[in-house]
């Protein structure tokens, strides 16, 4: 943890939110992996408004993205982001370092979401799965088709994605996007004694060489894991009318 940006994060608070009822900081920094170009992520519970919204400003040396909440907004954000199995907001609090709390709400919300982030999201219905299945053997045909190298490179960017949702929301864990994606499959490794992370993250890297066998076994590795690929009877019903 890098007691620097915690220093100016409590620093921002105390000048910015006075009368706020508690203040976390989360992200890189909070969980001690921050790197050169890390930003501050501080969530504030305020109790109205202006709140809710977020803004981005540079604070000292530090870029610092705000995230100022009422108690009801965080728990319409945690309801969106548990529908998307995506727990921004939720991480963003429970592996947080408390920077202020008048009220007690800071710690009470921190332990309430760490349980909630440990407990995982629901399970995948039966067309989400399909729905998943289907997405990843459309993208692995298009990879498998194209003769045009910067296309396949481009293809297998997004199927590495698709690969790894499916992978993650298969085995009821939490996803993301960019490098919380993967941070989140190399955590399911590492609790399982996989190594998708590192298998998907080389397969790109060959995809890159213009070569896609490895992108090949691997994703159909994963598809055979949930039944296979998906094509023929692969239904999604529209909207009653």
């Amino acid at each position: 943890m890098t007691i620097d940006g915690i220093d100016v994060a409590r620093q921002l608070v105390q000048r910015d939110f006075p009368q706020a009822r508690a203040a976390w900081l989360g992200g890189s920094v909070a969980l001690g992996i921050a790197t050169a170009t890390s930003d501050l992520d501080i969530t504030v519970l305020s109790t109205g408004s202006p709140a809710p919204y977020r803004s981005s400003m540079h604070y000292g040396s530090w870029p610092v993205e705000l995230f100022v909440q009422t108690e009801a907004s965080l728990e319409h954000f945690c309801a969106e982001e548990h529908a998307a199995r995506r727990p921004c907001t939720l991480r963003l609090i429970a592996h947080s370092h408390i920077l202020h709390d008048a009220d007690g709400s800071g710690a009470h919300l921190r332990d309430s979401y760490a349980r909630r982030l440990a407990s995982g999201p629901d399970p995948l219905t039966e067309q989400e799965l399909r729905s998943a299945r289907y997405r990843v053997t459309d993208l692995l045909d298009d990879l498998i088709g194209s003769k045009d190298p910067a296309e396949r490179l481009m293809i297998a960017t997004t199927l590495w994605q698709a690969t790894a949702d499916l992978v993650l929301t298969g085995n009821r864990r939490w996803t993301g996007s960019g490098k919380w994606l993967h941070r989140e499959l190399d955590t399911f490794d590492r609790s399982t004694g996989t190594a998708y992370a590192q298998v998907l993250a080389s397969a790109v890297r060959s995809v890159a060489s213009d070569v896609i066998e490895p992108m090949v076994d691997a994703v159909t590795g994963v598809l055979d894991g949930f039944g296979g690929r998906l094509f023929d009877g692969y239904i999604v019903r529209g909207p009653a009318t």
